[in-house]
Parts: C-alpha cells; sequence; structure tokens
C-alpha cells in the first residue's frame, strides 16, 4: 500500500507522537511553501526548509508517516527518472492533503487564541459612537421620509458590527490574560512589579474611558431604536439577500436569514452597553467591574509579596515564640501571668458599669497611658453581680410610629430632585458661552457647576486647552475651552465668590426627561470610579 491510501485518516495523530517536534517542523514546512504558492516538495526540499539538525532519512520517514495519516498526500516522482533502476525505485512528490490543510490551520487558530493577550481598545469605544451618530442621522433622515443610501448603510453596519466584535474579542481576552499574569506573579516577581504600575494606569484610563463613552453610546443606541432602527435592518438585509445563490424559495431563504443575523447583531451591540433591569446588567458594566477587581487582585497580590520581602512573622512562629517564653517563666505564678496576658481569658464582667462610674469618668478622664494597677475601681451594676445578667425584666418597649419621619424624607427628597431639575435647566447653554456670563448662581446650581466643572478639569490633560467630557451617568455633557489673555473671572453664588482663569462652556442636556434613562437602563459609573481611587 502506497503512503498516500491508508483508509484510516487521522491528521491531528501526530500531536501525540514520540516524534512530534520532528512532524510540526515538517508541516511547518509545508505550510510555509504553500505560502509561496509551493505545492510540491521533495525529501531533500523538506530538509533545506528545516535546517540542520535532521537528516535525510528521519525526514523521509516522517513524510511516510504523515501521508500514512492524511496529512500528506504522496504522489510517484517521475520527473527525474533516468534509469529502469530509478523508476522501480519509490520516490514520491508529497503536498498537504485537505484533512492535513483543515488540520492546520486548527492548530493555528488554537495557538493563536491562547497566545492572545488582546487589549482594551478605548479607540474603539469612540470609533463605535462616531458611526452610532453617523447611523441616527440616516435613522433620522428616514423618519423623516427620505430614502436612505442602501450601500452607504450597509458599509456603516458593517463597520459598526466589526468594529463591536473587535472591541468584546479584545476585552475578553485581555481580561483572560490578566488574570493568568496575577495568578503566575509569583513566579516573575520582578518583572510583575515593574509592571504592575503601568498595567494599573492602563485600566484605570480604560475604566474612566468605559465610563463616558459607555454611557453615550447607550444613550445613542436608545436614540436610533426610538427613531426607527429596523427600517436601516431591513435595508441591510436585504442588500445581502440579493447575493443568495438560485434555488427554490432561496431568495425567501436568504432574505428571512439576514433579518434574524442582524437583529441578533444589533441586540447584542445594544446588551453590551445598555443594561435591561437590575438583573440583567450590561456587559459594558460587567466589564467596568471585571478591571476594578482586576486592580484590586493586583494591589493584593503587591501587598503579598511585600509582606513576603518584610520578613513578617506569621501565627506559627508567634506560636513558637510564645511557647519559648512559657518554658523560660520561673515559676507558675510567672506562667499564670503570662498566660492571661497573651490569651486575655479573664472574666470581662467589669466591662459592664454603674451610670455613676460612667459619670465620674467623664468628669475626670483617665489618660489611656494610665496603667490598670493605679487607675481608679470601677463599680459594676449590683444586679449584674447577683443574677449575671444586666438586662431589666419586664414588657418589652413599644413599636415607634416613623410614617411622619418617612414622610418628611419623601418631601425632602422630592425637594431635593425639582432643585437639581431646575439647575439642570438653569446651566444648559445653547451654545459657548463665557463664565463671566453665567450670572448668579444659587446653591443647587452652584454645586451642580462644581460638579461639571470637577470632571472637565479631570478629563483635561495638561498640554490641553479644550475638553469636551461627559458625566458618569451620561445625561449631562460639558465643553471647556480656555481663553487665553483674559482677566479673571468671578462668579457670584449664594455661598460665595468663585474666582479663576476664563473659559468658554457649553453645557448640553443629553437627558432630557429622567423617563427616558429609566427606559434606557442607563447606570452610573461614578461608585466604580470611587472604589478604583479608594483600591489606588
Amino acid at each position: 500500500m502506497s503512503p498516500g491510501t491508508s483508509p484510516a485518516v487521522q491528521p491531528f495523530a501526530h500531536l501525540q507522537a514520540q516524534n512530534v517536534t520532528l512532524y510540526r517542523d515538517v508541516l511547518d514546512a509545508f505550510v510555509r511553501a504553500k505560502r509561496r504558492f509551493t505545492v510540491h516538495l521533495r525529501p531533500e526540499d523538506v530538509l533545506a526548509e528545516i535546517g540542520p539538525g535532521a537528516s535525510l532519512e528521519a525526514v523521509a520517514a516522517a513524510l511516510a508517516q504523515l501521508a500514512e495519516w492524511g496529512n500528506l498526500r504522496a504522489d510517484p516522482d517521475t520527473g527525474r527518472v533516468t534509469t529502469v533502476e530509478d523508476f522501480h525505485r519509490a520516490r514520491y512528490l508529497y503536498q498537504l492533503s485537505a484533512h492535513g490543510h483543515a488540520a492546520e490551520q486548527a492548530i493555528a487558530t488554537y495557538e493563536e487564541a491562547i497566545g492572545r493577550r488582546g487589549a482594551l481598545q478605548s479607540v474603539a469605544l469612540s470609533d463605535i459612537a462616531d458611526q452610532l451618530r453617523a447611523l441616527l442621522g440616516i435613522a433620522t433622515e428616514a423618519a423623516a421620509g427620505s430614502a436612505p443610501d442602501p450601500a452607504k448603510t450597509h458599509l456603516l453596519m458593517l463597520s459598526l458590527v466589526d468594529r463591536f466584535t473587535g472591541l468584546a474579542d479584545n476585552a475578553q481576552a485581555f481580561m483572560a490574560s490578566l488574570r493568568r499574569a496575577v495568578d503566575f506573579a509569583d513566579a516573575d516577581v520582578a518583572a510583575f512589579l515593574a509592571y504592575k504600575e503601568q498595567l494599573i494606569a492602563y485600566l484605570e484610563r480604560f475604566i474612566a474611558d468605559l465610563a463616558n463613552r459607555g454611557a453615550e453610546i447607550a444613550n445613542l443606541a436608545h436614540r436610533i431604536e426610538a427613531t426607527g432602527v429596523r427600517p436601516l435592518l431591513e435595508i441591510v438585509a436585504r442588500r445581502e439577500a440579493v447575493d443568495a445563490a438560485p434555488g427554490e424559495d432561496a431568495d425567501d431563504r436568504a432574505l428571512h436569514q439576514a433579518r434574524v443575523v442582524w437583529q441578533q447583531r444589533w441586540d447584542g451591540l445594544r446588551d453590551w452597553f445598555v443594561s435591561g433591569d437590575a438583573s440583567r446588567q450590561s456587559q459594558a458594566r460587567l466589564l467596568r467591574t471585571a478591571a476594578i477587581g482586576a486592580i484590586r487582585q493586583l494591589l493584593g497580590a503587591v501587598a503579598s509579596i511585600n509582606e513576603r520581602r518584610a520578613g513578617r512573622s506569621d501565627r506559627s512562629a508567634d506560636f513558637r515564640s510564645l511557647a519559648l517564653w512559657f518554658a523560660q517563666a520561673p515559676d507558675d505564678e510567672a506562667a499564670h501571668r503570662l498566660w492571661h496576658t497573651a490569651f486575655g481569658l479573664s472574666p470581662v464582667r467589669h466591662l459592664t458599669v454603674t451610670t455613676e462610674t460612667l459619670a465620674a469618668v467623664e468628669q475626670r478622664p483617665v489618660p489611656a497611658s494610665t496603667s490598670w494597677a493605679h487607675a481608679p475601681r470601677l463599680e459594676i451594676s449590683p444586679r449584674l453581680r447577683k443574677t449575671g445578667s444586666y438586662e431589666r425584666r419586664g414588657s418589652p418597649s413599644r413599636v415607634l410610629d416613623r410614617s411622619a419621619q418617612r414622610r418628611q424624607l419623601a418631601e425632602r427628597a422630592e425637594r431635593e430632585t425639582a432643585q437639581t431639575a431646575r439647575a439642570r435647566a438653569a446651566l444648559a447653554t445653547d451654545g459657548p458661552v463665557p463664565l463671566s456670563r453665567l450670572g448668579e448662581l444659587d446653591t443647587a446650581e452652584f454645586r451642580l457647576f462644581l460638579h461639571l466643572l470637577g470632571d472637565a478639569l479631570a478629563a483635561r490633560r495638561p498640554d490641553a486647552t479644550e475638553v469636551t467630557t461627559t458625566t458618569s451617568d451620561g445625561t449631562l455633557r460639558v465643553r471647556l475651552v480656555r481663553v487665553d489673555g483674559a482677566p479673571p473671572v468671578r462668579i457670584v453664588t449664594a455661598d460665595g465668590v468663585l474666582t479663576g482663569p476664563e473659559h468658554l462652556v457649553d453645557i448640553t442636556d443629553l437627558a432630557p426627561t429622567g423617563a427616558d434613562l429609566v427606559s434606557a437602563g442607563l447606570v452610573s459609573a461614578g461608585a466604580d470610579l470611587a472604589a478604583v481611587g479608594a483600591a489606588g
């Protein structure tokens, strides 16, 4: 039987063979030759590709075995026959078989997925937001009666899906590689400590970008659905169904399949950024939570490494030292004092004292440095000394009615909500205005303005003169432009006067009503960022 006629095809059998390294080198040589559009290779060609370290006999045996497993196809080599002896001698030309080519592709995909580190793509978030704005413009034109351009709509949706798929896949791969890095921090402590600061800064920057851009993307997705996304999906599905192969009901099946696929793609993008309810959080929020948890794990790993470096004693070492002290005690009385001092198993009834003793201590406080032997004695309750319990007998206290307090709290929350709504309406501008023209601000308006100003100044880089940012809940966007050479500005408020350099400010209300935000499922990332600051 020739090497290419084996009935059992086992293209992955070489991975468990003894000479797996040689088999992989041989197959890699065929893969590289195929990239150069070289189909057939002789044993000496494979040996030249592999390089020194293998013999021609070993390569020939490996080729024959791979052909028997089905990775290669062997054809008789009659191109260099010059004598009858050459014709009867077994000579073969080898090439990758269909099974072998599929196995190499599968192995390459597996190795790429395992070795992939991924990335947290802040730029992809910006691109997705820009593409959704363009899609919102097309949806608005379609709702107004204007027919969208099918080619433009299709290309925009393809670009949006491609960017979103890359973002999700890279984020998943990065978080997996980050968990492996934390798990194997002990393997290379020096390398881990060298890059942990950069890694934490990288995670914090992405968390901030995801909080700002994620809320903006969720708001855009909600507005596109409210304007009408189904007509756009229908246009894209019909354009793809045109290329369906002919057949009975092929057009209808292709159109139905394209509709289902594009609806699933849109639902996946929306659910990635928009939380449905408290029980189903968006993938963006879960990614933020995972990134914050990774920062805490990194800090915990660094703390553990520092503790081991500092040589801190553990509980076992403490008990060994204590046992040595007991062994060196001069008598039983000293051992008993050591026991009470170390374990503190003395009665604690003296912690409950009488009212008169507490009043005396408040009038004449005892410094913490005072020895217990020189401190005034504590008088305990006679009931505690007699019965061992300080509880008074009798009927339980009546349950207090807190309805009035709850009503006051509800009214106060309603007033604060109304004040915040008025402050948002008062601060919203129709375009860039100087800070000096804001006028006098009341307390609620001033607090909201300070919050917006702090977000903008925190997002602006030291060398930048302009910054645009969105609040953590995605409801307000503020644009701040520094005005060089202008005199300082004074903003009069009910709480005082705020003085600072002149800027142009543009405040836009992205969510006019609170109902829109609830239906869109937008969630604030302010608590996440506060957790990051606390962890750092």
